[in-house]
């Protein structure tokens, strides 16, 4: 069975790590696919490389505008939109007494909101399918919280929230709808990137030492679209076998 494949997927942050992964397995499995980003240099890279069925557009989660256009574009290049994966994420993780606001409103901005505009623009076009899927990534950080994680672990906790009453609404009204909540661990991507706290950085880097490759994150979400349409995989936890936290 491939219930990937002639599906039109839309996956926020795919520029590179995650998102660039998925987007690759997915397109081997026949998907179509429309890619939004900020990097639009790296997207024409990625779209150059799959070749067919492949939109892009330049994308800012925190501008609803931008995500609405996103969402807009795959219809009217594919007529449809059967899956959305809310990839981008930030993590500038940093201890309370630092005060870094402006990274705290960046996280609620891209981790939150984005999540919650990409519902918010997909939910019409689904619901009158009466049918698709939405795939948000939360973290292991909105399963548990440790020093320096406390704003991140809060957005995390909210998509999962998030996620999860949005899974009951639409089990409600029997639109068909699925949702997953996808929680990765330690992956080696640019997350570790955006942390500007020094002391902060030094713990995860040695936690990242361990890090697993994106392609486990683009499995699972593959794994989740595939099965039928009447089976929901709510939720999947998934980090190097040796990670504690």
């Amino acid at each position: 069975m491939n219930n990937v494949k002639g599906k039109v997927v839309v996956i926020t942050g795919a520029s590179s790590g995650i998102g660039e992964e998925t987007a690759s397995l997915l397109a081997e499995n026949g998907a179509k696919l429309v890619l939004g980003a900020r990097r639009i240099d790296k997207l024409e890279e990625i779209q150059q490389k799959i070749g067919d069925n492949v939109s892009i557009q330049k994308t800012d989660v925190t501008n609803a505008e931008d995500v609405n256009t996103l969402i807009e574009t795959a219809y009217n290049d594919f007529g449809r939109v059967d899956v959305l994966i809310n990839n981008a994420g930030l993590m500038p993780q940093s201890f309370l007494d630092k005060n870094k606001q402006d990274e705290w409103n960046q996280m609620i901005d891209v981790n939150i909101k984005g999540v919650l505009y990409g519902i918010g623009a997909a939910l019409p076009y689904m619901r009158k399918q009466n049918s698709g899927h939405i795939i948000n990534l939360a973290s292991v950080a909105g399963h548990a919280v440790f020093p320096g994680s406390a704003v991140y672990s809060g957005t995390k906790y909210a998509v999962r929230a998030i996620t999860e009453g949005l899974r009951q609404e639409e089990a409600t009204v029997g639109s068909k709808i699925r949702t997953t909540i996808l929680s990765p661990g330690a992956i080696d991507t640019e997350l570790t990137d955006h942390i500007s706290d020094k002391e902060i950085k030094k713990g995860v880097d040695e936690l990242y030492e361990d890090a697993i490759k994106p392609d486990a994150i683009a499995r699972a979400i593959s794994y989740a679209i595939n099965e039928p349409e009447n089976a929901s995989v709510n939720e999947f936890i998934i980090r190097p076998s040796n990670q504690i936290l």
